[in-house]
């Protein structure tokens, strides 16, 4: 086996087994992960040792003794309605772990916190309401029954007692109430408060799936914030003395830096708010106060809470938001690279892990290369997440953290590790493929890896095939297609690879639709980007460099645009791009916003025209739209130059997809329906086309069908007609191929994305060649000089 580009775990206690792991695996660094340490013969392997550091957490003892610099977190009460004339009492609090979070009442309330009344929108002033530390005031206050909290609730639902049986000493549970005077009967009201964070978030996922809350030794690990004067100085000297404790240590790899993403738990310790792009945890009274110097305005809890939606990604965001962004992202970026500068001046590489405390330091953003990482490391959880990691610019080397994690949850009886090794590396090699890891490694506990051996051999074969393809491509990227691609969207290059996740690569059945069309193009020959609305409206050579624009999600969501296609100027931009021979993908309910405007278009997809097609509502019922699929066609029927040969492919699809679509005219061509509108339909635009699918969840057949369905958008079939195809292809959708040029001449690669066996028949240019691939295998040719 090829050595090197492998990063494995290590703990104490199993020194002998560790010696034979890494002369096995030939690895060419290890690692701690979070819960372990670093057996003593580190120092004596030769290999470079990784080793995690927390800025913002992990001295549990000055933490206890700086009750003042928790990190802080706005969360919004569940909403209460009047039901009677006169005061209302809210618990602020209610639903939300105790030992996560205790609410800030020794700020300013009437400045840090709010009450909104969310029948009418509207802010209820200061002056109405008060918080109250006497859970009896309500009642001298003649709150009627009907508006007071119902005190034989509480407490009948206790947390799980091994997570909630210790809390630090210096953060008292204090009950909190807000009472809010003369409200409207029938009215619903809410409070935004500012709370402390009195737990870190991955210290509980940690307690709940790892069992930590069995080793006597732990401790709950509150987290500090790097605003605060006193804390940022002891985060410099913390790091100072740890980089001079371990000389042992090559890469210092933070996890990460200051705030966490977004996590809120509920009453019994289950996730209640999960977001991976949550800037909620990232405020503090000393950050709202600069923010407001440096802009010129004040930031409301409102800002955040956001309607109880907490600003996630499918919101489009608004400027006040994106200011907070920036703001927070350069801010992060300063501080970081001080602790960069650091761990340079000491010898050692800075790595960053995507993940945990990553919040402030997104990768695609335009603060992030100031801070000097030398290289980062993420968990590998699909293709797309492969990508959002592999694409990273401005760093020396990307490493991808493959699953699954050597954990318990995994690692049991009931669980799988074979499976998901499998089904993590189908995904990942897809995106290796077009868009090389420099590096591949594993996190968890390796003792529990050790007691299943059918595990370890299939490691052993996968971090082999990863060698093997860094070795064969020359760790460079294939050859593409001409055709350019561009994702459309509110977030444009700020999320590249990222559009509807949730939680990082978690399965969620309403983005299912739509994540495959990201999951597809991971793997597909095309040089993608990601670009935004505004940025097409300033800047007109993004359509100049661009062939196909996608445009895919939800109606009134950030990915597919909302209200911003009120704006004429966008649309008469994209309809004159189209014309004059662009292509437009639609996905679900692309362009779709209802325009509340008198004599405005009546159409719910405003690029409806260009799309062929539109969504019925439920106000055009009257109107006869009879449509017949057609018999063949180029995105859906093979031809000797498309992949997938001559058969018809079947789009995979779900229930969860668009209903209710149908096509505006007769000159839409449409390509597939049912019971419940078009599935996919084609449109020509002047010189332009535009395709309509309902959706398209990742199958092996949907990545063909959106390959081929970009290609005619483009025109690629029309130019192309009568000459070489510069792409290699497999006539079966389940084998994708990729071709390196280079100094030793042409490889290719085919690969099997399937456990299935495939007999396929390969073509390029001239050449045809018919091979049978094994389940999920891949095989190099040799082909002729360029």
């Amino acid at each position: 086996m090829p050595a090197g580009r492998l990063t494995l775990p290590i703990e104490t206690g199993i020194d002998e087994q560790i010696l034979q792991v890494l002369a096995r695996f030939k690895a060419d660094a290890v690692r701690n992960s979070d819960g372990t340490e670093l057996p003593a013969l580190v120092s004596e392997l030769a290999t470079k040792v990784y080793s995690t550091y927390f800025p913002a957490r992990g001295d549990q003892e000055w933490a206890l003794g700086h009750p003042d610099s928790f990190v802080h977190q706005y969360l919004m009460s569940a909403p209460r309605t009047s039901l009677a004339e006169g005061p209302l009492e809210i618990d602020p609090m209610a639903g939300y772990f105790p030992h996560q979070f205790v609410a800030d009442i020794d700020c300013d309330v009437t400045k840090y916190w709010q009450v909104i009344d969310r029948t009418t929108g509207e802010t209820v002033a200061p002056s109405a309401w008060h918080v109250t530390r006497d859970l009896g005031e309500a009642k001298k206050l003649g709150v009627p029954k009907a508006n007071l909290v119902d005190t034989a609730d509480q407490g009948k639902y206790p947390a799980p007692a091994h997570i909630s049986e210790t809390r630090p000493p210096s953060v008292p549970l204090v009950p909190v109430r807000v009472i809010i005077e003369n409200t409207q009967v029938g009215h619903e009201y809410t409070v935004n408060v500012l709370a402390k964070q009195i737990w870190d978030s991955t210290q509980m996922y940690n307690y709940v799936t790892n069992d930590w809350y069995k080793d006597p030794a732990r401790h709950k690990e509150l987290p500090y914030d790097a605003w605060r004067p006193e804390v940022w100085q002891h985060m410099q000297e913390g790091l100072d003395l740890w980089l001079a404790e371990h000389p042992e240590v090559d890469v210092v790899r933070f996890t990460t830096f200051f705030y966490h993403f977004t996590i809120a738990y509920d009453y019994a310790g289950r996730e209640k708010f999960v977001e991976w792009f949550g800037y909620s945890a990232s405020v503090s009274i000393e950050a709202l106060q600069a923010f407001a110097a440096q802009y010129g305005y004040e930031l409301t809890p409102e800002d955040f809470v956001d309607q109880g939606f907490y600003n996630n990604p499918f919101r489009s965001p608004s400027r006040r938001f994106l200011d907070w962004i920036d703001f927070l992202s350069a801010f992060v970026a300063s501080r970081a690279k001080v602790l960069v500068d650091k761990a340079h001046a000491a010898g050692k590489e800075a790595m960053m892990f995507l993940g945990d405390n990553w919040i402030g330091t997104e990768p695609y953003g335009p603060h992030f290369a100031d801070i000097g990482m030398d290289a980062v490391v993420g968990s590998v959880g699909s293709a797309a997440t492969c990508r959002m990691i592999s694409d990273i610019p401005g760093v020396r080397y990307t490493e991808g953290r493959f699953l699954p994690y050597f954990f318990p949850d995994v690692f049991c009886d009931e669980g799988d590790p074979v499976g998901e090794a499998n089904e993590s590396w189908r995904a990942a090699r897809r995106a290796i493929m077009r868009s090389p890891l420099d590096r591949i490694g594993y996190g968890g506990y390796l003792s529990l890896a050790l007691k299943y051996p059918r595990f370890m051999d299939r490691m052993e074969e996968i971090v082999a095939e990863f060698r093997g393809i860094h070795a064969a491509s020359a760790g460079k990227r294939p050859v593409n297609s001409p055709v350019r691609v561009s994702i459309l969207n509110a977030w444009g290059a700020l999320r590249s690879w990222q559009t509807h996740m949730v939680s990082h690569a978690q399965y969620y059945r309403l983005t299912h639709p739509w994540i495959g069309v990201l999951e597809a193009l991971a793997g597909l020959p095309f040089d993608v980007r990601f670009v935004s609305f505004d940025q097409i409206l300033s800047d007109e050579s993004v359509l100049e460099e661009t062939d196909v624009l996608i445009n895919v999600g939800a109606a009134d969501t950030a990915f597919s645009g909302g209200s911003v296609w009120e704006n004429p100027q966008l649309l008469t931009l994209l309809r004159a791009w189209v014309a004059g021979g662009g292509g437009f993908i639609g996905v679900g309910e692309p362009s779709a916003h209802k325009v509340h405007k008198p004599g405005a278009s009546t159409h719910f997809f405003q690029m409806a025209d260009v799309l062929g097609v539109d969504k019925e509502l439920g106000q055009g019922l009257s109107s006869r739209r009879p449509q017949t699929a057609l018999g063949n066609h180029y995105v859906l029927d093979g031809s000797e130059k498309a992949p997938g040969g001559k058969t018809r492919l079947e789009l995979d699809q779900t229930a969860e997809d668009a209903k209710n679509v149908f096509a505006i005219n007769e000159a839409t061509q449409v390509l597939a329906l049912n019971e419940t509108g078009i599935r996919a339909a084609v449109n020509s635009y002047g010189k332009g086309h535009g395709v309509y699918l309902a959706g398209l969840p990742y199958s092996e057949t949907n990545a063909c069908v959106l390959y081929r369905a970009i290609l005619w958008a483009a025109g690629f079939q029309a130019r192309a007609a009568g000459a070489e195809d510069p792409l290699w292809y497999a006539d079966d959708p389940r084998v994708e191929v990729a071709v390196y040029t280079g100094e030793n001449g042409v490889k290719l690669c085919a690969y099997n994305n399937t456990e299935h066996d495939v007999t396929c028949t390969l073509h390029g240019s001239s050449q045809v060649e018919e091979i049978r691939l094994r389940g999920l295998e891949a095989r190099w040719f040799d082909l002729h000089n360029p």
